[in-house]
């Protein structure tokens, strides 16, 4: 069978799932299913001597039994159940893919802050982001809000296709193991600083090229000259090595500013500024950001899909 069939197929079929269901709720997650092997085994190591190597073990482990899991699958089916293939090739890329809850989650912030008020915004922010938002004004939610999807659109959605297209399945769900590894354990916390270093630098590393494919992509979309100019400024000012660039990307498309101090776990974390115009962001404008992230997400399969088909 053609390559292209094999890889074409199940991601158009996954995008659309994904466009028209986003994150099934009550049906069983492989993220779910990570999460619980990954709280396990911190229970387990994340104590007495030798916590960096335990860490780095607890990830090689994870992520190598998460590759080869997949792609023994993928190999079995693609020799004797090809039919097979394709609905479970389809299912894990509509389970990689986060682009609907992605937006989904950040309006119902944005509504609950126009509708519920302060309170209400506060409470929903809190179910997204890792910030302390009990002190949060409107202004300041809406720009996590902002903050958050412009990062995640990299995460949850570039980052997944991009390692579907080095990798197949094996490879998008092996960087799904990846994230959520660090976001469980890659905090620089006493619990984890340690443990969890080497899941924090992995990720990094795994998303360094995604990062900077998602900004670029939103300038696309959204014809920003402005938003290169952010970009090329703010982009490696960011602590983190890659958070930045889409975050500039949007801050540039907006005009507006991001970044600031914030507190995370109890600890505040004096984040750089990404731009200078701290305007009023309007309720009107998470429709902007919404097609945008749609826009990157649709351009990112078109690119793989055009790919593939012209081999």
């Amino acid at each position: 069978m053609e390559t292209y069939i094999i890889i074409i197929i199940p991601l158009l079929a996954g995008y659309l799932l994904d466009l028209v269901l986003g994150d099934p709720q009550r049906l069983p997650h492989p993220v779910r299913f990570y999460g619980n092997l990954i709280s396990l085994a911190e229970k387990q190591l994340n104590k007495g001597k030798y916590r960096f190597f335990k860490g780095m073990a607890t990830v090689l482990i994870l992520c190598g039994t998460t590759y080869l899991f997949f792609y023994s699958i993928v190999h079995f089916l693609l020799l004797y159940a090809v039919p097979v293939y394709f609905p479970f090739a389809t299912a894990f890329i509509f389970y990689g893919l986060a682009n609907k809850s992605l937006i989904t989650e950040g309006k119902k912030v944005f509504d609950a802050l126009q509708y519920k008020g302060l309170e209400a915004g506060r409470e929903r922010l809190s179910w997204i982001v890792g910030r302390d938002t009990s002190a949060l004004d409107t202004q300041q939610i809406r720009k996590a809000v902002f903050e958050t999807m412009s990062e995640n659109l990299s995460d949850g959605v570039v980052a997944p296709l991009f390692f579907y297209f080095i990798a197949g399945v094996p490879g998008m769900l092996t960087y799904k193991m990846i994230n959520t590894l660090d976001s469980m354990i890659g905090y620089r916390s006493e619990r984890y600083e340690y443990f969890g270093k080497f899941a924090a630098r992995l990720d990094d590393i795994a998303n360094f090229i995604p990062a900077r494919i998602t900004a670029i992509l939103m300038l696309l979309v959204s014809l920003s000259v402005r938003g290169w100019r952010f970009v090329l400024k703010y982009g490696h000012q960011h602590k983190s090595p890659n958070a930045g660039y889409p975050e500039a990307a949007l801050a540039g498309i907006l005009d507006v500013r991001f970044g600031g101090p914030n507190v995370y776990h109890g600890i505040m974390v004096d984040k750089p500024y990404i731009g200078s115009n701290d305007r009023e962001i309007r309720h009107e404008e998470f429709k902007v950001v919404s097609s945008i992230n749609q826009g990157v997400c649709l351009l990112m399969v078109l690119s793989i899909t055009i790919y593939f088909f012209q081999l």
